[in-house]
C-alpha cells in the first residue's frame, strides 16, 4: 500500500519547509509514504527548496493555472505513481500534519472512498466573523446540493482512495473543494469526515481575497456542478415553473374574457403566451440535456475504464486484457 502526500505550491519557499517538517515518512497501513509538491508556475525557489528537502516528486506547471488545475494535475500523477490513497494538504501549514493518520483510516477501514477533515472553524482565531458564517453556510449548500453530510466543505485537508481518484474530475477553474463533494455525492461515492486540527497561520489566504468575490465564485462553481449533474432536474424545474405561471395568467385572462372584460386583460394574455413558450422551450432544453448527460456518463465510464488500466499498469497488475503499451 502506498501514501502519497501532495502539496499543491504557488511561491512557498518560506512557508514549505514548516509544512514538510511536520509531514510523516511513515503512517500506519502503508508500506510506503511519499511526498509530491505540484508547482503552479512558482517565482519564486519553491521547486529548489522542495529539491532540498527531499521531496520524492515535483510536478507543475510553467505559468500559473489555479488551485483547481494543480489539483487535478497532483490526482492525476499520484495515480500514475501508483498511489493506493492521495492525501492533500496545504503549503501553508494550515493542517495538523499529525492528523493524516485519522484522515486515512477511515478508507483503510472500507468506510469511505474520500475523508474530508473538519476544521474547528469557531475556534479558528484568525478567520474573521464573516469568513466563518460564509464558511458554515457555503457547507450548507454543498450538503443541499451534494447530498452529503460534510460540516466543512472548503476544506482542502483530504483523503482520496484510488478508486475515487480514478472517478473524480474538476472542471470549474476556480476551487476543488466543493466540486469534489458535489461530484462525490451525485456519484455516490462513499463520503466521510474526521475532526483535524490547524495550526497557526503563516500567511493570508490567497483563495478568499476579498468576501464578495468569494461568495460570487462559490456560488458560480456550485451551480454550474449542479447543472452539470443534475441537468434535467434543473431545467425541467424552471420549465415547469415558467409554464405552470403562465398557464394561471392565461387561466385569469379567460375568466375575465368569459365576463366580457377581456379587452381590458391583453397584456395578460402577452404575458401568459411568453411564459408559456418560455416554459416549453425550457422543458425542452430539459430532455435535450438529459440526453447529453447520459453521454457525458458513458464518457466518464470510457475515461474510467482508462484510468484504471493505466494505474494497474503502474503498479504491475496488468491482466491479459489490459493494454499497458
Amino acid at each position: 500500500m502506498k501514501l502519497i502526500i501532495q502539496v499543491p505550491c504557488f511561491n512557498e519557499e518560506g512557508s514549505l519547509p514548516v509544512t514538510l517538517n511536520e509531514l510523516p515518512r511513515k503512517v500506519e497501513g502503508f508500506d510506503s509514504v511519499e511526498w509530491m509538491v505540484i508547482d503552479d508556475g512558482s517565482t519564486d525557489n519553491t521547486v529548489e527548496v522542495a529539491r532540498s528537502l527531499g521531496v520524492d516528486h515535483i510536478v507543475g506547471f510553467s505559468k500559473n493555472q489555479g488551485l483547481a488545475k494543480v489539483f487535478s494535475l497532483g490526482l492525476e500523477s499520484a495515480l500514475a505513481l501508483g498511489a493506493d490513497v492521495i492525501v492533500n494538504t496545504d503549503a501553508d501549514n494550515q493542517y495538523c500534519a499529525a492528523d493524516i493518520p485519522a484522515l486515512v483510516r477511515p478508507i483503510l477501514e472500507g468506510r469511505a472512498e474520500i475523508v474530508i477533515g473538519t476544521r474547528p472553524i469557531d475556534s479558528i482565531e484568525h478567520f474573521s466573523w464573516a469568513k466563518k458564517k460564509l464558511q458554515k453556510l457555503g457547507s450548507w449548500m454543498v450538503r443541499k446540493v451534494s447530498g452529503t453530510d460534510v460540516p466543512d466543505a472548503p476544506s482542502g485537508f483530504r483523503a482520496i482512495s484510488r478508486e475515487a481518484g480514478l472517478r473524480l474530475n474538476v472542471f470549474t477553474p476556480y476551487t476543488y473543494t466543493l466540486e469534489t463533494i458535489i461530484q462525490a455525492g451525485q456519484k455516490n461515492i462513499p463520503v466521510a469526515t474526521v475532526a483535524v486540527r490547524v495550526n497557526e497561520d503563516l500567511r493570508p489566504s490567497r483563495l478568499v481575497k476579498s468576501i464578495p468575490s468569494y461568495i460570487k465564485k462559490s456560488i458560480v462553481t456550485m451551480l454550474r456542478v449542479f447543472v452539470f449533474y443534475r441537468p434535467f432536474k434543473f431545467f425541467m424545474s424552471w420549465g415547469v415553473l415558467f409554464f405552470s405561471l403562465g398557464f394561471a395568467i392565461g387561466i385569469r385572462f379567460l375568466y375575465f374574457w368569459a365576463l366580457g372584460s377581456g379587452s381590458g386583460h391583453v397584456q395578460s394574455l402577452i404575458l401568459a403566451g411568453a411564459l408559456l413558450g418560455i416554459g416549453f422551450q425550457t422543458i425542452l432544453t430539459a430532455f435535450l440535456a438529459d440526453l447529453f448527460s447520459v453521454n457525458r456518463q458513458l464518457l466518464e465510464d470510457v475515461q474510467y475504464r482508462l484510468r484504471k488500466n493505466l494505474a494497474s499498469c503502474s503498479k504491475g497488475k496488468k491482466r491479459e486484457d489490459e493494454d499497458c503499451g
